[in-house]
């Protein structure tokens, strides 16, 4: 995969206040706004901050999914709970930590 290049292509388009629709070719639109902490925030949206937690999240989801394939790994599921924290570094907000929480049951030790 070194040599081989991939492109991602998403948009985003504004709605109304704080609120957007994010789209890519063929998934599904989901709509983006401000978190309720923030001015105009807006609760039950998804915001960047969680879209940031859960692109870690699905990418250690796919990462062990393809691990366990390679290595013949016969497991009966796999979950995993994440948080994302936001704070004020000199004077500007960024994510700070992310914790994953991934829990995989195994068929036999």
């Amino acid at each position: 995969m070194a040599d081989e290049s991939h492109t991602y292509t998403t948009n985003l388009r504004w709605t109304a206040e704080r609120r957007g629709i994010r789209s890519a070719d063929g998934l599904p639109q989901v709509e983006v706004a401000t978190p309720p902490q923030f001015p105009g925030g807006h609760p039950g949206v998804w915001s960047p901050e969680h879209l940031f937690v859960a692109a870690a999240e699905a990418c250690l989801m796919t990462t062990f999914l393809a691990i366990a394939e390679n290595s013949k790994l016969d497991f009966v599921s796999f979950q995993c709970g994440s948080k994302g924290k936001l704070d004020q570094v000199d004077g500007k907000y960024m994510m700070t930590e992310v914790l994953l929480e991934p829990v995989v049951v195994v068929r036999e030790e």
